[in-house]
């Protein structure tokens, strides 16, 4: 008789598959997976350690650049951190922008995340339309910002520039574009046979495991959790938001929910147009001395900023919280243990949409 051993299979640090380098270190008996861990540290920055002493604007800047694929909502979380330190309030007009462009912003990620799980199962077709998609978004940015990553569009007491007449024609029209094609390639993902057989029922993860390992954002949602800091944000609840949220806890859910939220996200912005009137998008104000911890929804979950700021405006202390590190685990001593075929070892990875970039600030 064959004996089935078991083997330990080293997957990384550089990958086809990974957008940025990481180790998932497996232990299988042949196709089964034992146990799983993920090693990190490939990419320290030891932004945070850079951050301390300097004067707000330069933090604001750096803080942008924790990770690239979610800059805006670092900008937004920080300044919104610094503004309630500092009793700073932005105007009306100001604060609908800042939903609109941190919309925007939660759309190319949630496309580039669905795009990166359908390469890993190999349906590169569907992969590069939602690429293509996603540069629609980007352009969007861009008009409005200025930037189509590094965007630095929010500062205390509002935004740097207003959205034109022309603007918002043009944002719209790409709204109903965004909406049109992804209805299309939602579709090819809920009834395509490869797409149920390598993302239904795989990766599981339970709502007792999310809720021990201190899941976030669509990973948590997927499984039942209707966390969403959004909720609690004055702008979003002007704006009758609602999390999304499935039960299925597979592959298959986490990548809908990122759909369904690029739908919810086309609304908010549209709604946000609807609502926002004319009127100064800055209000000015000065950075006072504190101490304040502030959370905001990032495209991956719950995002913190604990910082310390002086009657100058420096920076004394600052410590950042990202999503991605608890996804990450409960990916790895969740999703993956007890996982079928060594297969689905990447889409289950990738299915939790890793950000190392953020994860090793």
């Amino acid at each position: 008789m064959k004996k089935t051993v078991d083997v330990s299979l080293p997957i990384g640090p550089m990958h086809p598959l990974f957008k940025e380098p990481c180790r998932i270190k497996c232990e299988t008996r042949g196709e089964y997976v034992l146990s799983a861990e993920v090693e990190l540290g490939y990419v320290k920055k030891g932004i945070e350690r850079i951050m301390r002493g300097r004067p707000w604007q330069e933090v604001m800047f750096l803080a942008e650049r924790v990770c690239g694929i979610c800059s805006v909502i670092h900008n937004f979380v920080f300044i919104e951190a610094v503004e309630n330190v500092s009793g700073i309030a932005p105007t009306e007009r100001a604060a609908y922008l800042r939903v609109i462009v941190n919309e925007l912003d939660r759309m190319q990620s949630h496309l580039l995340a669905n795009y990166s799980y359908c390469y890993t199962i190999e349906h590169e077709t569907l992969a590069m339309y939602l690429l293509n998609l996603r540069e629609t978004v980007m352009d969007q940015l861009e008009l409005i910002t200025g930037a189509r990553v590094t965007c630095a569009f929010i500062i205390p007491g509002g935004v740097r520039c207003d959205l034109s007449a022309d603007g918002a024609a043009s944002l719209r029209t790409a709204l109903d574009h965004i909406d049109s094609e992804l209805s299309r390639f939602v579709r090819i993902f809920e009834t395509g046979p490869l797409i149920g057989l390598r993302s239904k029922g795989v990766g599981l993860l339970t709502k007792e495991a999310a809720i021990e390992a201190h899941a976030a954002g669509p990973t948590a949602r997927a499984s039942g959790i209707p966390d969403d800091l959004r909720n609690i944000h004055p702008t979003y609840r002007l704006l009758d938001f609602k999390p999304v949220i499935r039960y299925e806890g597979d592959n298959y859910a986490r990548i809908m929910v990122r759909f369904e939220e690029v739908f919810q996200s086309t609304g908010l912005i549209r709604t946000a147009l609807a609502l926002m009137k004319e009127g100064p998008i800055r209000g000015g104000g000065t950075i006072k001395a504190g101490t304040v911890q502030y959370r905001g929804e990032a495209p991956r979950g719950e995002l913190l900023y604990d910082l310390t700021t002086d009657e100058h405006g420096r920076i004394l202390e600052i410590a950042i919280q990202t999503p991605s590190i608890m996804n990450i685990q409960v990916c790895a001593h969740a999703m993956l243990k007890n996982a079928q075929s060594a297969a689905d070892i990447t889409a289950i990875f990738i299915s939790s949409d890793p950000c190392i970039a953020c994860t090793e600030r």
